[in-house]
């Protein structure tokens, strides 16, 4: 017997991704519902090759009936509607970053903590981390295992998908636009975007750092340990789909790159493709529409006394969101959550 499955915001990039992946890995569902705002009441979205859903009012829906709510409207709508839904027992996966540093709500990668899931009794609420925080995680923690890290400097290079279809449409219409020497229209983005880089992501904080470096660094201390010390630039670049990440680690006990290499190649989640030629790499390009989280320039840091740096690519809309927030699904399922037509709500677990 399946379980009942709402997918909130599911007209968004992150929603309909959430839609396809539940297809494509089979979850177990006996119903799936789409949810989003009142404007899209009424609209389409596929679930799957042959499954075409309506959407339903989020605000009005009934959720009694619901085992899992896969949440992506938006931070302002997931406060009230997150709560709602749990309090009417479901169980809610949260991609918003509103509830990811509250206490009683765990943040889950399940390659790094999936046994923090258990916690999801407390509120009723699971957090899915930041998309550069995902990827990140995955591919430190086979490395903190083998030698311990202390301090992380990460560099971003975050595509325009992680801000919206409006976002992704900005940097085609800006580019369209320099082409035919049309004027740029700057929405979305506080400078042009097509063929620039922008050093701003999220608002800006009274230390200088913007709120998604400051997310790394609390996330990334959640997630793996509060005594790594995180330090994270965050750029958007014109690219469609997939972050990369440029990452330089301080580790307590020696590790050389071969360890590293081995390590991250048995890791969950990860694939190694270090070669020292030329394509011997991956780029957003060929990450994007994959699970993985990838792992290429492997090398020590000569200027540390252990340290080692490499380069790290994800697709955003997977990985960094719809898949992990279904993985985080699965593992629920598997461990702790029974179908409420089952009759008993919760394994033992």
């Amino acid at each position: 017997m399946g379980y009942r499955v709402a997918v909130a915001g599911a007209t968004g990039n992150v929603g309909r991704e959430i839609l396809a992946i539940l297809a494509e890995r089979k979850f177990p569902v006996d119903e799936v519902v789409a949810l989003a705002s009142s404007r899209s009441v009424g609209k389409e979205v596929s679930f799957g090759e042959d499954d075409i859903l309506k959407v339903q009012d989020l605000e009005t829906f009934d959720f009694r009936h619901t085992d899992i709510v896969l949440s992506s409207p938006g931070g302002k709508v997931s406060a009230v509607q997150s709560p709602r839904a749990a309090k009417a027992g479901a169980v809610v996966i949260d991609n918003t970053s509103h509830f990811r540093m509250d206490a009683d709500v765990p943040l889950v990668v399940p390659e790094v903590n999936p046994e923090a899931i258990a916690g999801h009794t407390k509120r009723g609420i699971i957090a899915n981390p930041n998309c550069s925080t995902i990827q990140l995680v995955v591919a430190l923690k086979p490395l903190h295992d083998l030698a311990g890290i202390k301090r992380v400097v990460v560099a971003t290079y975050q595509s325009v998908s992680g801000a919206g279809r409006e976002a992704m449409d900005e940097l085609f219409t800006q580019t369209r636009g320099i082409y035919v020497n049309d004027p740029i229209k700057k929405e979305r983005f506080p400078k042009q975007i097509a063929f620039n880089c922008i050093p701003q992501i999220d608002i800006f904080m009274d230390d200088g750092l913007t709120k998604e470096e400051w997310k790394m660094s609390v996330e990334t201390r959640k997630i793996l340990d509060p005594d790594i010390a995180v330090t994270a630039t965050c750029v958007r670049v014109p690219v469609f789909i997939a972050h990369s990440e440029a990452v330089n680690v301080e580790f307590e006990r020696p590790i050389d790159a071969a360890q590293a290499r081995e390590a991250l190649r048995d890791a969950p989640g990860v694939i190694v493709v270090d070669h020292r030629v030329e394509e011997g790499y991956v780029t957003p390009v060929e990450a994007a529409g994959e699970d993985a989280v990838f792992v290429s320039r492997i090398r020590r840091d000569p200027t540390v006394k252990h340290g080692l740096s490499f380069w790290c690519v994800s697709d955003n809309l997977r990985k960094g969101a719809a898949l992990n927030a279904v993985q985080i699904a699965e593992v629920l399922a598997e461990r702790y959550l029974e179908p409420k037509t089952n009759g008993a709500k919760r394994k033992a677990g």
